[in-house]
């Protein structure tokens, strides 16, 4: 009987020191109450707590969780109906808090972010609900975030998942940006065009300086050229005049017999002669070469030189002698 007694009263003792161990896992905490009145949490681990006194209240994952907030229609400033949702990213810093200030946690997050998500966009025109996100997730953030400071949470992140404007807008946006891009296009086409045409100008004016500058040179090469022939000519007309003042008749043989040489050169090459008679004799043409002949040598220095045969008398056409 003692025996069974015993038995009895230390499997009673067994199981209430087991109800008495709370085992917290990694990520949790435990709100421990007292006859219902919240004492104190309980960390991850092995704790003890007397059965029948202490009782686990509220377990509370203090890892980062995610709420959805639900899909909505959201008129805009511009009184465009817009389709959102998005998610919202909490973590528990204070388990109690979470556990007595708030009923309810996920709920309160989800319709919290649900109502400032509608004064957020409401408050705003439609392209800047689709091209302001990041800005539409800060305030998100910044606004769910103060509100949610007395229930010990923190929001970590506000992310919109997706905007979806009605389909009639979507078209008109299309055709609005096909309207863009062409007008961009156009606007390039002509930019190109006026650029060419700058480019074409500016070269035709550069091809003309670059001729004119080269008429120029030409000109004052051309110029250059008949001054210093000007000048070999005026310096060989005085040296015949020198010579003829000097009392040499070759000097004067040798200028008749060139402007004569030019003079039967000319005749050569116009175009309207074709066939040419000369009423002279070849012995006078040689006897001007020989007086030219005698000239050089004179200049040179030959005053030895033996003069030249006086030319064979021209003879008329009846055998008389002509000067």
């Amino acid at each position: 009987m003692l025996t069974t007694f015993a038995l009895t009263l230390t499997a009673l003792v067994l199981f209430y020191l087991a109800v008495s161990v709370k085992v917290v896992r990694q990520g949790y905490q435990y709100t421990i109450e007292r006859f219902g009145r919240f004492t104190e949490v309980a960390r991850p681990g092995l704790n003890f707590y007397p059965a029948f006194f202490y009782a686990v209240g509220r377990k509370i994952n203090m890892m980062e969780q995610v709420v959805d907030i639900p899909g909505q229609e959201i008129i805009t400033k511009d009184n465009a109906m817009v389709s959102v949702d998005g998610v919202v990213f909490f973590q528990v810093l204070d388990a109690a808090k979470a556990a007595y200030e708030v009923s309810e946690l996920y709920v309160a997050i989800m319709q919290l972010a649900t109502t400032n998500l509608r004064t957020v966009m409401g408050s705003m025109d439609l392209d800047e609900t689709l091209s302001k996100r990041d800005e539409i997730n800060a305030r998100l953030l910044s606004v769910v975030d103060h509100a949610t400071n007395a229930w010990g949470i923190k929001i970590t992140r506000v992310e919109l998942k997706d905007i979806r404007p009605p389909a009639d807008i979507v078209n008109a946006m299309g055709r609005q940006m096909k309207a863009e891009r062409e007008k961009r296009a156009n606007i390039l086409d002509a930019e190109g065009a006026r650029a060419a045409e700058i480019l074409r100008a500016e070269g035709e004016k550069q091809g003309q300086i670059l001729q004119a500058e080269g008429r120029r040179e030409a000109a004052f090469r051309d110029a250059e050229a008949r001054e210093r022939e000007a000048e070999a000519e005026a310096k060989a007309t005085q040296m015949v005049s020198d010579a003829i003042s000097a009392g040499n008749p070759q000097a004067l043989n040798y200028f008749i017999a060139q402007k004569y040489t030019e003079a039967v050169s000319q005749f050569a090459t116009s175009p309207n002669a074709k066939t040419i008679l000369f009423p002279v004799e070849a012995t006078q043409l040689i006897g001007t070469l020989g007086g030219i002949g005698a000239l050089a040598r004179e200049a040179l220095g030959g005053d030895n030189a033996p003069t030249p045969p006086a030319p064979a008398p021209r003879r008329g056409p009846f055998g008389q002698s002509q000067g």
